[in-house]
């Protein structure tokens, strides 16, 4: 959360964040000038300004403003009834599924992966009695979770020098934004990972700042126990919680900090991390699947020199998306964090939570790039999901240095910027080649740069690029030529622009992508009959997404993946799902030694599948 601190920028502090309603006019000596009270537009401008001055007014407007974002984090998925992201949203919501003590199932991704976001969402699962009623209830819980970025940036905001005002426009803007609000709309980590590395680095930022020292050991531990919680959360919490450790281990080896403060931080971190370690035990021992083994993956993808261009590729690509996915504000960011680390001028607090968070920003894309498979996608080599979950710190921290930054340093920051988009665009294009075009287009990974092309069924890295540089600059201009006022167009125009391209993505990405899902969902779940105490044996010859849609739609009983013409049929077992034999042969032919008392109760010749039921 650093910036660029000049004498320029913090006289220009004042023009671009003052409070225009709380600030008099002037008359050309100086004086207030009178303001007339006509005008319905002119009165309700004073009682505004009357009620801002109340010491309850902001908290209020948080409030309001917080149960807004999560009303429209609502009606944006109140279409989505099903997991339609395979396998990840399946495997979360079956460790939910077993922390809330229902009974255990096959792991759709076939291994047992974090359970941080399993814990916080199992409760929905514990209540409900039916997969729909609890994907409702999961969802609603990611809306109260990602609508805090709004408190969050504000807090982040005013404590980047903003007045209250503009705090909020641009808060509210953060919490509109695209990346934040679209990956709340499935059962993914992604739904919590950006309000939660937002109050680490808020906390972060609190400790190293002066202050009471008891003030201090919170913030510390605040930090520590919000690194363990993302390590619990996601595998990308293990860079969170190396990046955590390193900075308590650097403030307390040179004193940048009082001793206690720092050791409350790294006991909070310890703790967090031996009851992250605690939970992967437990759900380890409900399962039959092995860890996770992206570590080894990580480690391949770095050291094998055959992939060692593939994997500075995909980091270029994936930082790029970044910024442009944040309309070149969080490209401005990265650019006066690196500025504010080797500036003395900027307060230490500034330096350091900058540093960090241009280290995660790389250290997120160079250890995602190294992990993903080569699987013959276009998001490869731009994927924007792991790096989506610093979006909300990136953004406030860009909107500080437009705030604060005066013309001429603005003006080399924002020069800087567009060199940056511009190179890294440059290596992808150059090193991926062909493969841009050539390889598989998924809609659902590439949302925001679609968006921006109006184009939804090719990549266009170029232009993205202009378009992102489009809103970039347009900014900047009203920001340098208009001042104050123009400061507050910029935000509540933000704000509408957020608002109407998250919409529009989830009418164009989010709906689309789940009705397509639909048949392998609930759409089986009718067309087979499945009755809610059943317990279905998939073979695996069918098709996977069915398999692990299944894991969460057969809610009540349990699901296994196996083959009953060599393995034997669970004692539970009440139904079993096969493929159809070949044309011209009777469903039978599939498993011709069945049981006595099996039979063919249905079948699907469009979706390819037999259901067997025991007499």
């Amino acid at each position: 959360m650093g910036q660029v601190t000049t004498p320029t920028a913090r006289t220009a502090g004042a023009e671009g964040t003052a409070d225009a309603a709380e600030t008099p006019r002037e008359t050309r000596d100086g004086s207030p000038a009178a303001v007339p009270p006509t005008g319905l537009a002119d009165r309700a401008i004073r009682r505004l300004a009357v009620l801002r001055l109340r010491r309850w007014f902001w908290p209020a407007a948080l409030a309001a403003g917080y149960l807004v974002q999560v009303l429209f984090r609502l009606v944006l998925v109140r279409h989505l009834d099903y997991p339609s992201v395979h396998p990840d949203e399946e495997s979360y919501l079956i460790l939910a599924r077993v922390l809330a003590g229902r009974p255990t199932t096959e792991m759709p991704v076939g291994v047992v992966i974090p359970g941080g976001y399993a814990l916080l969402i199992s409760p929905a699962l514990r209540i409900a009695d039916d997969p729909v009623t609890a994907y409702h209830l999961v969802l609603g819980i990611n809306a109260l979770v990602s609508a805090l970025v709004l408190p969050l940036a504000y807090a982040a905001l005013r404590r980047l020098g903003l007045q209250r005002g503009a705090a909020y426009a641009f808060g509210a803007a953060t919490a509109l934004l695209p990346p934040v609000v679209f990956y709340s709309q499935f059962a993914l980590t992604d739904a919590v990972l950006p309000a939660l590395i937002l109050a680490w680095l808020l906390c972060l930022h609190g400790w190293l700042t002066d202050g009471p020292a008891r003030g201090r050991t919170r913030y510390a531990a605040g930090a520590g126990a919000a690194a363990a919680y993302a390590m619990a959360t996601h595998d990308r919490g293990g860079v969170v919680v190396a990046l955590t450790a390193a900075v308590f281990a650097g403030v307390l080896l040179f004193r940048k900090a009082p001793w206690r403060t720092a050791v409350a931080g790294l006991g909070a971190l310890g703790a967090g991390a031996l009851g992250t370690e605690l939970l992967a035990r437990w759900l380890h021992a409900q399962f039959t699947v092995e860890d996770s083994d992206v570590g080894g993956f990580l480690w391949k993808g770095l050291t094998d020199p055959e992939a060692t261009q593939r994997t500075l590729t995909r980091t270029a690509g994936q930082i790029w998306y970044f910024t442009v996915s944040t309309w070149g504000i969080g490209g401005l960011a990265v650019v006066a964090c690196l500025f504010a680390v080797f500036s003395r001028r900027t307060p230490l607090p500034h330096r350091i939570t900058g540093g960090v968070l241009v280290a995660l920003l790389v250290g997120t894309a160079l250890a995602s790039a190294a992990a993903l498979p080569d699987d013959g996608r276009i998001d490869n080599w731009v994927y924007a999901r792991y790096t989506s979950y610093l979006v909300p710190a990136a953004f406030v921290t860009g909107v500080a240095v437009v705030a604060r930054c005066g013309r001429r340093a603005l003006g080399r920051s924002a020069a800087a910027t567009t060199g940056l988009i511009a190179l890294l665009a440059v290596l992808v294009i150059g090193s991926a080649g062909s493969k841009l075009r050539t390889q598989g287009f998924v809609l659902w990974t590439l949302p925001d740069v679609s968006f921006l092309t109006a184009d939804w069924g090719r990549l266009s890295m170029v232009r993205a690029s202009t378009a992102a540089l489009v809103i970039f600059c347009a900014v900047l201009l009203i920001r340098t030529a208009g001042g104050r006022r123009a400061f507050w167009a910029v935000g509540v125009s933000l704000v509408l622009f957020a608002g109407f391209a998250t919409a529009t993505i989830t009418e164009r990405v989010s709906q689309p992508h789940s009705a397509w899902r639909k048949p392998l969902a609930t759409g089986f779940t009718h067309s087979a009959g499945l009755k809610p105490d059943d317990s279905v044996v998939f073979v695996w010859d069918l098709e996977w997404t069915l398999r692990t849609t299944q894991t969460f739609e057969v809610y009540r009983g349990r699901v296994w993946y196996l083959d009953p013409r060599w393995q034997p049929l669970p004692p539970a077992a009440t139904a079993v799902v096969t493929p159809l034999p070949g044309p011209g042969q009777e469903p039978e032919a599939y498993w011709p030694a069945h049981p006595a008392g099996w039979y063919v109760d249905r079948t699907d010749t469009q979706q390819n599948w037999a259901l067997w039921r025991k007499r």
